[in-house]
C-alpha cells in the first residue's frame, strides 16, 4: 500500500496462522471492539517503527556532524553546539516527515477493507494461449493433479506424449464419468501440477512441456462442467509424508510453520484461480474436489513404514486445513465443493480405496477409489444441472 510523504512504512504479510483464533476474531459479535483492537495493534507497530527510525536518524546525524567537527578541529564548546544543532535540525525534519506520513496514513487506512488491500498480493502469471487445436464438442473438463490423472493405474489407450508424461489413466474418475453419462470428458490433469506450474502456467516434465491447463480449457466453448482437483502439491503434502516417515515426530513447530506458509500462499493463488475459472466460456458449473482420508480407521499397518497413529493424526489435521481452504473458497466463488467418501476403505482397511505404500503411486486412489470420486461428483452434478451428451 502506497503512503504519501517522505516517510513510508512498508506493510508486509510475514506470517499468518489459519486457526480458530482468526475465525473467532473475524466472526466476533463485538465487531467494533475487534476493529479497535486491530487499530491499536497497528498503531503500536507504527510507533515502534517511527521511534526506531528517529533514533537511527539521530545516530547518523551525530556521526556525520562529529566527522565534520573533527575535520574542522573546533573547540570543545563549539563541538557540542554543532553536534546539538545538527541533531535538532535532523530530528525536526524527521518528526515533520513522521507527522505528514501519519496524517496521510489515516485517510489511506480508511479505504482498507481486506487483508489484500493492506499488504497486496502476488498475482498469478497471465495464461498464454495454448498451441493445441480446438477441443471441439466437450461436455466436461478435468483440471488438477495426479489424484485426477489416476496415477499408478493403467494408462489410457494410445497415450500422447503429454498424457504419458502426466500419467493419465483409463481408470481415472474422468473416464468413469464419461462412461456413465455418455459424455465427452477431456482430462487435462497432470502429475506434479500446482496452480502456478500446471494449471495457470506451463509445466516442464522431462523433455515434454505441458501447456497451462487453463489455456487449453479456454479453447472449449461448450463444456458445461469443470472439475478441479488441486492443492496437495502446492502445500508440499508429499514432502510432509516423507518427513513424517523418517523423523520421530512430524507434529512440531517447523513442519507446522512450513505447512501454514505454503497454505497461506496457496490460498491467495486459489482465490485468483477461482476467478479465472468463473470467466471460462459458457460459465460452466465448477466442482472442487476435496481430499479424502487416505489412512482410514485402522492405522496400525503403517507403523512399520514410520507413520505411527499419532503422526497420521497430525497429517490428517493438516489435510483438514487444506480441505477447509478449498471448501470455503469454492462456496465463496459459487462453486461446489465435493468430498469423496472413503470411510471404511482407508489404506489399512480390508478393501482399501488407496494404493499401498509400495505401489507405483502410494496414497493415491485405486480404481475403486477413482470410482468413489466419480460417484461423489456425479451426485453433486445431479443437484446442480443435467448436461446433454454430445456423443452417443
Amino acid at each position: 500500500m502506497h503512503f504519501d510523504g517522505p516517510v513510508r512504512p512498508r506493510l508486509a504479510l510475514s506470517r499468518i496462522t489459519l486457526n480458530s483464533e482468526i475465525a473467532n476474531f473475524v466472526a466476533s459479535r463485538e465487531a467494533e471492539d475487534s476493529v479497535n483492537a486491530l487499530g491499536r495493534a497497528l498503531a503500536v507497530g507504527w510507533k515502534r517503527y517511527f521511534l526506531l527510525q528517529t533514533l537511527i536518524a539521530g545516530v547518523f546525524a551525530l556521526l556525520l556532524a562529529g566527522a565534520v567537527v573533527g575535520w574542522m578541529r573546533l573547540s570543545r564548546r563549539r563541538t557540542v553546539v554543532v553536534l546539538l544543532a545538527s541533531l535538532l535540525c535532523v530530528e525536526a525534519v524527521n518528526v515533520g516527515a513522521v507527522m505528514i506520513g501519519a496524517r496521510t496514513a489515516q485517510d489511506r487506512l480508511r479505504e482498507v477493507d481486506s487483508l489484500a488491500a493492506l499488504v497486496g498480493r502476488t498475482p498469478l502469471p497471465g495464461v498464454p494461449p495454448a498451441a493445441e487445436p480446438e477441443l471441439g464438442a466437450v461436455d466436461a473438463l478435468v483440471l488438477g493433479v495426479s489424484v485426477a490423472t489416476g496415477a499408478g493405474l493403467p494408462a489410457v489407450a494410445e497415450p500422447t506424449a503429454q498424457a504419458r508424461a502426466c500419467g493419465r489413466s483409463a481408470d481415472a474418475f474422468a473416464a468413469k464419468l464419461a462412461a456413465v453419462n455418455r459424455w465427452r470428458v477431456v482430462n487435462l490433469a497432470c502429475g506434479g501440477a500446482t496452480i502456478t506450474a500446471g494449471v495457470a502456467g506451463s509445466q516442464q516434465l522431462g523433455d515434454v512441456v505441458v501447456p497451462p491447463q487453463l489455456a487449453v480449457a479456454k479453447k472449449s466453448e461448450r463444456a458445461q462442467v469443470v472439475i478441479v482437483s488441486i492443492g496437495a502439491n502446492d502445500v508440499g503434502w508429499s514432502s510432509l509424508l516423507r518427513l513424517c516417515a523418517v523423523t520421530p515426530s512430524c507434529d512440531n513447530n517447523a513442519s507446522t510453520a512450513y505447512f501454514q506458509q505454503q497454505l497461506a500462499e496457496f490460498s491467495l493463488n486459489y482465490e485468483q484461480l477461482l476467478l479465472r475459472l468463473r470467466a471460462l466460456p459458457v460459465h460452466p458449473q465448477i466442482l472442487i474436489n476435496l481430499y479424502f482420508d487416505p489412512f482410514g480407521g485402522s492405522q496400525d499397518c503403517l507403523a512399520e513404514h514410520g507413520l505411527t497413529p499419532a503422526m497420521q493424526k497430525s497429517l490428517l489435521a493438516l489435510l483438514h486445513s487444506l480441505n477447509e481452504v478449498l471448501r470455503r473458497g469454492a462456496e465463496a466463488a459459487g462453486a461446489t465443493p465435493v468430498r469423496p467418501d472413503f470411510t471404511g476403505h482407508g489404506l489399512c482397511d480390508p478393501q482399501p480405496y488407496v494404493q499401498d505404500v509400495n505401489a507405483a503411486a502410494p496414497f493415491h486412489p485405486t480404481a475403486a477409489g477413482q470410482l468413489a470420486i466419480a460417484l461423489a461428483d456425479q451426485q453433486a452434478l445431479q443437484h446442480e444441472l443435467t448436461v446433454p451428451p454430445t456423443t452417443r
